[in-house]
């Protein structure tokens, strides 16, 4: 029997990147996201190269709607081998004390609160199989605040601090736990940050050869391909002229 990777933001960047890599692995693919259209266009391709897909359609914040999602599926796609949570996202850059409320909500409920669902939701069938993997796309900004970043920054903190509370709670199931943490990857992370303002988004990635999805990709599939008694517990990924979350050569 196949193995099946459940993706969570699976419509673009990272988690699109996951799903054809984990497709091209010999996966069947659970995709998610809120893009209907996107969603569909993933599913179609995925399928076209042989892969058995399923979709939902919901957003990671809305609790309910998360759950009606998981409790939908049929039998022979409740056994989740992998779990990507990849959903998540920036807004804003601005300094703590001019930011966004609103933004702030956005990132937290999303990053936080929904990585913590789709784990409270999909984690207990793996203890019960003794066997699965949950695969967190943290970020270099967990690792320290930069100018801007704070809230953002925050939550990806968080992601860290969440996989190391998880894996100690799964240390006596075979159930691994791994945190991976890009930093520039070129994605439609920018555009989302800066609320659609193509302009500055293209700044961040000027004078560097940033990562791409597909490096995140190839990282995760890497630790989910890792023999079962090694646990690739958390990764950071940079860009060769990168640094850190603040220290970037540009030419």
């Amino acid at each position: 029997m196949k193995k099946i990777a459940m993706i969570t933001g699976a419509t673009s960047g990272i988690g699109e990147a996951c799903a054809r890599k984990f497709a091209k692995g010999g996966y069947d693919i659970i995709i998610t996201g809120r893009n209907a259209e996107r969603l569909k266009a993933v599913e179609e391709e995925l399928t076209q190269q042989g892969t058995k897909v399923l979709s939902l359609l919901f957003d990671v914040r809305d609790r309910e709607a998360a759950r009606q999602a998981v409790d939908s599926l049929p039998m022979d796609w409740r056994n989740i081998d992998v779990l990507i949570n990849n959903a998540g996202l920036a807004l804003g850059l601005e300094p703590e004390y001019e930011g966004d409320m609103d933004d702030w909500e956005t990132m937290i409920d999303t990053n936080i609160k929904g990585l913590l669902t789709m784990t409270r939701l999909i984690v207990p069938r793996m203890v019960e199989r003794n066997l699965g993997h949950i695969i967190n796309i943290g970020s270099v900004a967990g690792d320290a605040a930069y100018a801007g970043g704070n809230v953002y920054c925050a939550t990806k903190a968080a992601v860290k601090t969440i996989s190391d509370g998880l894996r100690i709670d799964l240390a006596h199931t075979a159930v691994r736990v791994t945190n991976l943490k890009p930093g520039l990857v070129e994605t439609h992370f920018s555009n989302t940050r800066f609320h659609g303002d193509d302009e500055r988004a293209d700044k961040v990635y000027r004078g560097i050869k940033p990562l791409t999805g597909d490096d995140i990709a190839d990282t995760a599939f890497y630790a989910a391909s890792a023999p079962a008694h090694v646990q690739i517990a958390e990764v950071l990924i940079l860009a060769t002229h990168q640094a850190n979350g603040s220290v970037v050569y540009r030419s």
